[in-house]
């Protein structure tokens, strides 16, 4: 059955679809040895499909994985950095690291820690990163400074950001150092770009450290188990998988407080 090319390097594991747009833009993706252009339709069972002169084989797709990671300060959540900083990849052991097609769903910049899920399923990558899905992502952010209920309550309302409002989100101040610092909890419906690096800023309280606790209701520290620890990464449960893939008809979970040390 012929299908777009990005959606069958996606569900090959080799790449998330805006990746597999990118390969097929940049001329290294190939059928029946011409270069492929973007919106051409194959099927892997029939044509001969190349990635950088690899071949796909439909007997050799990938099993599909699933892995919750706790990112640690200073590694960038791409397959590979161009500037050799090391990525989240390099924290996986050789055999996931290779041939597997495993990616970031997302991204948490270099400076933030916490969870961050990988995947090969291109096809779960692409829906999870549509604008159109919006999956809550919790946060525990240690802001300078000690902001008044006013500030909390117009983040939540939403801040204009490149001239557009950003979504209502849920704020709420779990700590206070008295003229130093507070640390507060921010739940996020959507992800644009350092978001709440920028809106802390725009508020006259920038971030000293943020650390995502839990996507929906997949948490570092799930209730009555060990929490995930840093630098290290786990095997989704059934039940997280599903959530994933209907997030809308599984229920989400109150995360629990961890508060998480400032260190200066």
């Amino acid at each position: 059955m012929d299908e777009r090319l990005q959606k069958i390097m996606a569900q090959w594991g080799i790449a998330s679809r805006r990746h597999a747009e990118e390969l097929i833009q940049a001329g290294r993706v190939r059928v029946n040895g011409n270069i492929a252009h973007l919106g051409q339709k194959a099927d892997p069972n029939h044509d001969d499909i190349e990635v950088d002169g690899k071949p796909i084989h439909p007997s050799r797709r990938p099993v599909p994985i699933y892995l919750l990671l706790n990112k640690p300060l200073g590694v960038v959540s791409t397959c590979l950095d161009p500037n050799g900083r090391p990525s989240v990849l390099d924290l996986l052991p050789r055999k996931l690291r290779v041939g597997e097609g495993i990616h970031p769903v997302g991204r948490l910049d270099i400076d933030s820690t916490g969870a961050l899920l990988l995947t090969n399923d291109g096809e779960l990558t692409f829906r999870l990163t549509h604008p159109r899905h919006f999956i809550p992502k919790t946060y525990q952010v240690w802001v300078a400074g000690n902001p008044p209920d006013s500030a909390l309550q117009a983040w939540r309302q939403g801040v204009m950001l490149a001239g557009r409002k950003t979504l209502p989100a849920q704020v709420r101040c779990i700590q206070q150092i008295p003229g130093h610092k507070a640390l507060l909890e921010v739940i996020l419906y959507e992800g644009r770009n350092r978001q709440i690096r920028r809106v802390a800023e725009q508020l006259g309280y920038p971030v000293v450290k943020l650390h995502r606790t839990a996507i929906g209701s997949i948490q570092l520290h799930p209730p009555e188990q060990p929490a995930l620890p840093e630098g290290q990464y786990r095997a989704l449960s059934a039940s997280e998988i599903e959530f994933l893939r209907n997030p809308t008809s599984s229920p989400l979970v109150s995360v629990p407080i961890h508060p998480v040390e400032n260190k200066e």
